[in-house]
């Protein structure tokens, strides 16, 4: 994270869901996305007035064009061309699909858009179109990697870890390497929408994925981040030296991490602000309010940008300011955002109460 970032004042990362429309049926899609858009989508007007108070954040505010594809809107790169000339650094995830041709890609760099980034779920034609239900999807992917290194573009790779894609996780860190991705992004599944029907992985095996990205991220040259799994943090603090690390030493270069509402928020296709796309709880809507007063005074917020503020195992953990669980994924399982986050295999010492379990609630939609 920028140091000079206050998650307080603003986010380090705004996400803007611009469209739910998709070619394709992921098995993991939280927006369980469709063909076609939908009608009160944000306007191309209002669309301009919300990038102009995303401005309002501070210079250089990072905003990720997200989707759905957004790339099924026709004034996705007139939004793009719009956001960097008011100052914002716009990055895009569009789908792999046939549509995402050089000729998109290089209009895309024109723009100034500041970094691509895409999903691979499997390292070969057969896991990842097999993963996102659509064949031909992987070559299309791989083409638009290649496409924006020739265009100049920053990659960065997007990948679901699950119990269907964790084996997966090393070849794919070799093709992360030969695309020449700048940054590996490993997404730890949330049970929402199609994802309800997804198998996770364990505690314990999460616990051994992470201590492995640890090295990867010590070995490859490019980057690696986790998505709704900031005890990455956690873990890497522990291997630190002899395993006496403290909150205060990370091996991955960052004291406080990102989590939902604190650091980051999403913006949905229809204006609403929630603190992650995998947590959808309104805090308020842009066509009402300015995005920088929801972020900022909203109590949803505010209450997740509190570490103290946590319950159980997470509210006890000495690492709760540096990781502080993902906030989605108790959301998805108690239906509390405070609570504690049930992939994460750490249990605090001297903590005796209830652990959480990885198993949705009768009050769940599934």
């Amino acid at each position: 994270m920028r140091p000079d970032v206050d998650t307080d004042e603003r986010p380090f990362v705004l996400i803007w869901e611009l469209t739910q429309a998709c070619d394709l049926e992921c098995k993991h899609c939280r927006a369980e996305a469709q063909p076609d858009r939908h009608p009160d989508e944000l306007t191309t007007a209002e669309a301009k007035t919300f990038l102009d108070d995303c401005r309002a954040f501070g210079e250089d505010q990072l905003v990720v064009f997200s989707g759905g594809d957004p790339l099924a809107r026709a004034d996705a790169i007139e939004l793009v061309e719009y956001g960097t000339g008011v100052g914002l650094q716009v990055t895009m995830t569009p789908s792999g699909t046939a549509s995402l041709d050089a000729g998109a890609i290089e209009d895309l760099a024109d723009a100034g858009l500041r970094r691509m980034a895409l999903s691979l779920d499997g390292a070969s034609p057969a896991a990842h179109d097999g993963f996102r239900k659509e064949t031909g999807s992987f070559a299309s992917t791989i083409r638009a990697a290649r496409a924006a290194r020739g265009a100049g573009l920053p990659l960065q790779i997007n990948t679901t870890v699950c119990a269907e894609t964790v084996d997966e996780l090393p070849a794919l860190a070799d093709l992360v390497d030969d695309l020449g991705a700048v940054l590996w992004s490993v997404f730890f599944l949330v049970p929402i929408g199609r994802g309800r029907a997804l198998d996770p992985i364990s505690p314990e095996r999460a616990e051994e994925v992470m201590e492995w990205l640890v090295d990867v991220s010590e070995e490859r040259p490019f980057g690696v981040k986790t998505t709704e799994a900031p005890h990455y943090r956690r873990v890497a603090m522990q291997a630190a030296s002899d395993g006496t690390a403290t909150p205060d030493a990370d091996r991955i270069g960052r004291t406080a991490g990102i989590t939902a509402g604190d650091g980051f928020a999403f913006v949905s296709h229809l204006g609403d602000v929630y603190p992650s796309g995998f947590l959808p709880r309104s805090a308020g809507n842009v066509r009402e309010e300015s995005i920088v007063d929801i972020y900022r005074d909203s109590e949803l917020f505010r209450s997740l940008r509190d570490p103290d503020a946590l319950r159980g195992k997470c509210g006890a953990c000495p690492f709760r300011r540096a990781c502080g669980g993902s906030r989605s994924r108790a959301y998805a399982y108690t239906s509390d955002p405070l609570e504690a986050d049930p992939l994460c295999a750490f249990v605090p010492p001297e903590y005796d109460g209830p652990l959480p379990e990885q198993r949705l609630t009768p009050a769940d939609p599934a």
